[in-house]
C-alpha cells in the first residue's frame, strides 16, 4: 500500500498560467467534407506509407491524406 499524502496549508510557490491550447469539443466533433477518389499510385509509395503507419499504429490512407492536406496548407500560405 502506497504512503498517505500528507497536504498542508503552505504556500505553493509562483504560479505560471499556461494558455489553454487544446481544440474544444465542438471542433473535436466536426470532422472535415471528404471525397472520395480513385488514385493509382507507385508500389513503392504504397509500401512506404503502409510501414509508416504500421510503426505509428494508424491507417496508411489516413497518412497520404494527411500528408496531402498539409501540402495544400502549404501552397495557400504562399
Amino acid at each position: 500500500m502506497s504512503k498517505r499524502i500528507r497536504y498542508s496549508e503552505e504556500p505553493i510557490g509562483e504560479i505560471k498560467l499556461v494558455p489553454d491550447f487544446l481544440p474544444s469539443p465542438e471542433e473535436l466533433a466536426l470532422k472535415n467534407e471528404q471525397t472520395k477518389v480513385t488514385i493509382s499510385l507507385s508500389s513503392e509509395s504504397v509500401a512506404f506509407f503502409k510501414e509508416e503507419a504500421k510503426k505509428h499504429d494508424m491507417q496508411y490512407q489516413k497518412m497520404i491524406r494527411q500528408l496531402l492536406d498539409e501540402y495544400v496548407a502549404q501552397q495557400k500560405r504562399r
